[in-house]
Protein backbone atom coordinates (compact mmCIF):
# COMPACT_ATOMS: atom_id res chain seq x y z
CA UNK A 1 0.00 0.00 0.00
CA UNK A 2 2.49 2.73 -1.16
CA UNK A 3 0.33 4.92 -2.49
CA UNK A 4 -2.92 5.00 -1.20
CA UNK A 5 -4.48 8.33 -2.34
CA UNK A 6 -6.14 8.93 -5.44
CA UNK A 7 -4.21 9.54 -8.18
CA UNK A 8 -5.12 13.36 -8.10
CA UNK A 9 -4.41 13.95 -4.74
CA UNK A 10 -0.92 11.94 -4.82
CA UNK A 11 2.49 13.15 -5.71
CA UNK A 12 4.08 11.19 -8.83
CA UNK A 13 6.70 9.95 -9.49
CA UNK A 14 6.87 11.61 -13.13
CA UNK A 15 5.81 14.82 -12.45
CA UNK A 16 9.24 16.92 -13.22
CA UNK A 17 8.41 20.06 -12.84
CA UNK A 18 6.21 20.43 -9.69
CA UNK A 19 6.59 19.69 -6.30
CA UNK A 20 4.74 19.43 -3.18
CA UNK A 21 5.58 21.15 0.55
CA UNK A 22 4.62 20.15 4.09
CA UNK A 23 5.88 21.14 7.08
CA UNK A 24 6.69 18.68 9.79
CA UNK A 25 7.13 20.46 13.05
CA UNK A 26 7.88 17.00 14.94
CA UNK A 27 11.66 15.36 14.64
CA UNK A 28 11.78 13.61 12.05
CA UNK A 29 12.87 10.07 12.45
CA UNK A 30 14.76 7.89 9.53
CA UNK A 31 15.20 4.56 9.75
CA UNK A 32 15.48 4.53 13.42
CA UNK A 33 17.60 8.02 13.65
CA UNK A 34 16.77 11.09 14.65
CA UNK A 35 17.78 13.27 11.43
CA UNK A 36 19.36 16.40 12.10
CA UNK A 37 19.93 19.37 9.50
CA UNK A 38 23.86 19.00 8.36
CA UNK A 39 24.74 22.75 8.49
CA UNK A 40 23.21 23.77 12.06
CA UNK A 41 22.03 20.52 14.03
CA UNK A 42 18.09 21.93 13.91
CA UNK A 43 16.22 18.02 14.20
CA UNK A 44 12.93 19.51 14.23
CA UNK A 45 10.46 21.90 12.39
CA UNK A 46 11.64 20.84 8.81
CA UNK A 47 9.88 21.50 5.60
CA UNK A 48 9.73 18.76 3.66
CA UNK A 49 9.63 19.05 -0.25
CA UNK A 50 8.93 16.26 -2.48
CA UNK A 51 10.03 17.58 -6.28
CA UNK A 52 11.51 15.73 -9.41
CA UNK A 53 10.83 12.23 -7.56
CA UNK A 54 13.62 13.15 -4.54
CA UNK A 55 12.86 14.23 -0.98
CA UNK A 56 14.87 17.11 0.57
CA UNK A 57 14.69 18.83 3.69
CA UNK A 58 14.86 22.37 4.53
CA UNK A 59 15.35 23.31 8.56
CA UNK A 60 14.37 26.61 9.89
CA UNK A 61 17.55 28.59 9.15
CA UNK A 62 16.80 27.48 5.31
CA UNK A 63 19.51 24.72 4.49
CA UNK A 64 18.44 22.10 2.73
CA UNK A 65 19.93 18.85 2.10
CA UNK A 66 18.75 15.53 0.43
CA UNK A 67 17.17 12.73 2.12
CA UNK A 68 17.94 9.74 0.00
CA UNK A 69 16.29 7.32 2.05
CA UNK A 70 13.13 8.83 1.64
CA UNK A 71 10.56 8.27 -1.25
CA UNK A 72 7.52 9.73 -3.01
CA UNK A 73 5.29 7.02 -1.23
CA UNK A 74 6.61 7.58 1.65
CA UNK A 75 5.71 11.41 1.53
CA UNK A 76 2.52 10.66 -0.33
CA UNK A 77 1.78 8.11 2.78
CA UNK A 78 2.57 11.20 5.54
CA UNK A 79 1.11 14.13 3.57
CA UNK A 80 -2.66 13.28 3.46
CA UNK A 81 -4.47 14.67 0.27
CA UNK A 82 -3.27 17.76 -0.99
CA UNK A 83 -3.92 19.49 -4.31
CA UNK A 84 -1.60 22.42 -4.65
CA UNK A 85 1.34 21.97 -5.91
CA UNK A 86 4.34 25.00 -6.37
CA UNK A 87 6.09 26.14 -9.65
CA UNK A 88 8.93 27.61 -7.96
CA UNK A 89 10.75 26.82 -4.85
CA UNK A 90 10.38 30.45 -4.13
CA UNK A 91 6.29 30.35 -4.90
CA UNK A 92 5.98 26.97 -2.35
CA UNK A 93 8.00 28.73 0.30
CA UNK A 94 5.56 31.75 0.30
CA UNK A 95 2.81 29.32 0.35
CA UNK A 96 3.97 28.25 3.97
CA UNK A 97 4.27 30.00 7.05
CA UNK A 98 7.27 29.04 7.64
Amino acid sequence: MDNFLPPDFRMDTDDELAGRFMPWRRPLVVDGEVRACPQCEAYRDWVILCTQSRIWLRCRAGHETLEPRLDVAWYNRNSGPSNGKFGTLEEGLRSLDH
